[in-house]
């Protein structure tokens, strides 16, 4: 006989009301490797696969990959690689996420491929998040701050950082104003819209945008903000990618695993040198401070070792290159800086890769100056650069053995140690 038992039925995913579309057709060129930037490794994973992870911590959206032409097979890949990971997380939609993926292939240029993106958007989506695969560690709250205000406002929203540097209007080498910083902000993405809104704009635009914002508000849609991240920053050049496998090296972005446990990152460690000639025009800096009567040093910016020495310190800890990366001889805002101006702008780099500064420990060797009297106001002016972190200086001589022992010049070794924020 027939049992009485119904049949179970099959439980079915409601039809996602977002779509993301991840952009990923850049050629990498800036970034100087020998394929497609989407498919460049940050670790033992590609930016797409990373940039996936954000996307997929999301629930329920309609996921567009955007890939260059030949490699859809390879997006593809990634895309259901990451949508396992996510299921093995998540496991109330276990080995669904793989449903929600398309991949397409984009046009010659970024608005091209957006558009490619769009005619791939199903009936149900009223809302879309256009998203650069470069900004591989953008977390998933912001794309949930984002769709939750475009449902809000009905809108244009982006994510955004306030502008922290100094910005001056230049032609050619010639500073001709200062900007106001306040009225500026450095837009991110994902950047989000109404399906319509968005699907029109594109369909009658007649000129290249930088971005989905600038070409939404020239067909009049309005656009607001929501807060960025620091670590949703873009992959462009070798020392962005040697910044995020730092980052993901160390677990300074939190990852979970596939037990859904969170790894935090651990301290990390960097030592610094610095070693600079005498013979400098105008007076010495050294720590900071300036020293009367006392023979300058020849550098590209002042000279003042101890300063380099714990930038070098700073950088290597956090996996962010050297000085010369940041502050060479290409860079021509630093000649002639000082301290203060280098610290400022490593501690900087050190917040936007998600590090605090736990102390500094520096030890100069040279004959002159003498540095007893001022140690304690030289440690004062390093760590007011450094925001407070305790700077400890120390200062001995070579008993006349080296370049140091012979009064050429000054050497300074540093030691740093950072956590993470």
């Amino acid at each position: 006989m027939p049992s009485d038992t119904p049949a179970p039925v099959a439980s079915v995913r409601a039809v996602p009301h977002t779509a993301v579309i991840v952009v990923a057709g850049g050629s990498g060129t800036r970034l100087g490797a020998p394929a497609p930037k989407a498919f460049v490794g940050v670790d033992a994973h590609t930016i797409l696969r990373h940039s996936l992870r954000g996307v997929f911590a999301v629930p329920d959206v309609q996921v567009i990959i955007v890939a260059p032409a030949g490699r859809e097979g390879d997006a593809l890949t990634e895309a259901y690689a990451a949508a396992d990971e996510a299921d093995a997380v998540d496991a109330t939609a276990s080995g669904r996420r793989r449903d929600l993926v398309t991949v397409v292939v984009g046009g010659a240029t970024r608005q091209a491929s957006v558009a490619a993106g769009l005619h791939a958007l199903w009936a149900g989506v009223d809302t879309v998040l256009v998203h650069d695969a470069a900004r591989a560690l953008t977390p998933a709250d912001v794309f949930e701050r984002v769709r939750a205000a475009v449902t809000a406002t009905g809108a244009g929203v982006i994510p955004v950082l306030p502008v922290i540097d100094t910005i001056k209007h230049v032609e050619g080498a010639a500073v001709r104003a200062a900007v106001d910083r306040s009225v500026l902000a450095a837009a991110q993405t994902p950047q989000g819209f109404p399906r319509r809104a968005l699907v029109d704009a594109y369909a009658a635009a007649t000129a290249e945008h930088t971005d989905d914002a600038a070409l939404a508000a020239t067909a009049g849609i309005a656009v607001s903000t929501v807060p960025g991240d620091a670590l949703a920053f873009k992959i462009t050049t070798p020392a962005d990618l040697e910044r995020a496998r730092m980052l993901v090296r160390t677990a300074a972005i939190p990852q979970p695993d596939v037990r859904g446990e969170v790894t935090r990152g651990f301290p990390r460690v960097g030592v610094g040198t610095d070693v600079h000639a005498f013979g400098g025009d105008g007076p010495l800096w050294l720590a900071g401070l300036e020293w009367p009567g006392e023979q300058g040093l020849r550098g590209h910016s002042d000279g003042d070792a101890v300063a380099h020495a714990i930038v070098d310190a700073l950088l290597a800890a956090a996996g962010l290159g050297d000085i010369g990366t940041h502050f060479g001889t290409d860079r021509p805002e630093f000649a002639g800086a000082h301290a203060d101006a280098f610290l400022a702008r490593t501690r900087d780099l050190l917040r936007d890769a998600g590090w605090v500064i736990g102390n500094v420990s520096v030890q100069v060797q040279a004959n002159r100056p003498r540095f007893s009297a001022r140690r304690a106001e030289a440690e004062a002016v390093l760590s007011a650069a450094l925001d407070g972190a305790p700077v400890s200086v120390s200062a001995t001589t070579t008993d006349g053995l080296g370049f140091t022992g012979r009064g050429e010049g000054v050497s300074a070794v540093a030691v740093a140690l950072l956590l993470p924020s």
